[in-house]
């Protein structure tokens, strides 16, 4: 056990001093941009980007990969590394302005925004939302009222009495989001997977998803039209649900038909990544078009796409060779458990090729977040213990949604589980903070609520759940 200890001790060590080497390779690029802007034109220029670009992406995994060795999400490492590029600034040293402030930059960040959303809509489980049923409905609803309300209505006038109800609506709707991949890893490595309390936070973080984004919907209709009103509300509303239930339900009209007439041309993984593509891109316009959020449509895209509409394209290579692997085997176990895995990643097979497809952009809008961070605020002990207030409020907020599991659930398991915001809760502060309505005083602040709240969480959540009595897997009816 200590050499094992020993051994993944010494491989975070050489990640992190890989790290920091690259950390000092990509100021003299910054500092080589600067020069060149000016000598080189738009050519050198550009490829000084996409050098910075290349180096961010391997920092970003380095990063990821260092915080996953502590028990956190990669994420948060990609989120830490962004912000550690913003120190320079203290100093005067303005290395990445230009870059973070790149058209390229910029649209790669966008562009991962989308397909974050996509990949969330596609793992999002419909069946397995209805065999939870009402009780993660109630959990999920509790969850992003309260949170909305303590920050709408109580922290946005004690902690800005300065900022306008935009601000406010802002703030209370970037603590709604709820990011639980990092409770379900927790599940999954503690075996609790199949508990009541497992099903009921994976099935309120769908319904947290969607209730969140109609919330985002109507908040960003309302700070674009410049008024607030009973009528306004209602109507943005009605457009953000409307648009979710007409898109899902014409969508799978469509998809099996459009599946099937693009498998007849070719049948292989790159026209099945095609329609997928363009299904989440399509989406996202359309919901731009109706004045909604792209990533609304991106995750409205990802709902409605089935595994069922990809059976007509051929499965990969890999599972078709160990599938004729598999049918001599004498083994009747092995052989079962085998062809039940093939089954499941061939169900998975859409998810894992988005997947692979958001790695190498993906954390650059993490990255490029980290950096928008202006550090200098938070050496205002008044912003830090705003910062801290915020994270009380998260907390709290999510964990009364764990009183409304009912019985067979452990409340606290339910409501920890609930508390972190992670990526979600950064693309709607980013949202906010690219129309004006969030300052970098309250970006700063809503940042570090984010880091805590995902940090404390696989912490705190084992913990409790070791602590409490072991439940019997049991499977919620459907409703």
């Amino acid at each position: 056990m200590k050499s094992i200890f020993t051994r993944n001790w010494r491989r975070t060590v050489k990640a992190t001093l890989t790290v920091i080497a690259l950390s000092l390779f990509v100021p003299s690029l910054a500092l080589a941009s600067h020069g060149s802007g000016e000598e080189g034109g738009h050519g050198s220029h550009f490829a000084l980007v996409l050098a910075f670009l290349g180096v961010i992406v391997v920092l970003a995994k380095v990063a990821g990969s260092i915080a996953e060795r502590f028990k956190q999400v990669s994420v948060l490492g990609e989120l830490l590394l962004g912000i550690a590029l913003g120190i320079p600034v203290l100093f005067g040293w303005h290395f990445f302005d230009g870059f973070k402030e790149n058209e390229l930059v910029l649209f790669i960040s966008e562009l991962a925004v989308i397909v974050l959303l996509f990949q969330a809509g596609l793992e999002s489980n419909l069946h397995e939302m209805k065999r939870v049923g009402m009780k993660a409905f109630i959990v999920a609803i509790v969850g992003v009222i309260v949170p909305f309300v303590l920050g709408t209505y109580v922290l946005a006038p004690w902690l800005f009495p300065e900022g306008t109800s935009n601000f406010a609506l802002f703030l209370g709707a970037t603590l709604t989001a709820t990011s639980v991949g990092i409770t379900a890893r927790v599940f999954k490595d503690l075996k609790i997977s199949q508990t009541k309390s497992a099903k009921i936070v994976l099935g309120a973080a769908v319904f947290d998803d969607i209730m969140g984004l109609i919330i985002l919907a109507v908040v960003n209709g309302i700070v674009q039209s410049g008024h607030v009103g009973p009528g306004e509300i209602a109507w943005i509303s009605f457009k953000a649900v409307a648009f979710l239930v007409v898109s899902i339900f014409v969508g799978r009209l469509l998809a099996p038909h459009i599946g099937r007439f693009l498998s007849r041309i070719s049948s292989g993984v790159s026209m099945k990544m095609a329609l997928a593509l363009a299904f989440a891109f399509g989406y996202a316009y359309l919901g731009s078009q109706f004045g909604l959020a792209p990533i609304v449509g991106a995750f409205a895209a990802g709902l409605l796409l089935d595994s069922v509409y990809f059976s007509r394209f051929v499965h990969p290579k890999l599972t078709n060779e160990i599938e004729k692997i598999v049918e001599g085997c004498q083994d009747a176990r092995v052989s079962s458990e085998v062809q039940e895995t093939l089954k499941e990643h061939r169900h998975r097979h859409i998810e894992d090729l988005i997947e692979d497809f958001g790695h190498w952009f993906i954390p650059v809008f993490f990255v490029v977040t980290g950096m928008a961070v202006n550090l200098s605020v938070l050496a205002d002990m008044k912003v830090l213990l705003a910062a801290l207030a915020l994270t009380v409020a998260a907390v709290l907020g999510k964990i009364v949604s764990g009183f409304f599991a009912g019985k067979g659930a452990d409340w606290k398991v339910v409501g920890l589980g609930m508390v972190p915001r992670g990526e979600v809760g950064l693309i709607f502060a980013a949202i906010g903070r690219q129309s004006g309505v969030i300052n970098d005083e309250a970006f700063a602040i809503i940042v570090v609520m984010i880091i805590l709240t995902t940090f404390i969480t696989p912490i705190v959540l084992p913990r409790v759940i070791k602590k409490s009595v072991e439940e019997k897997p049991v499977e919620t009816p459907v409703v």
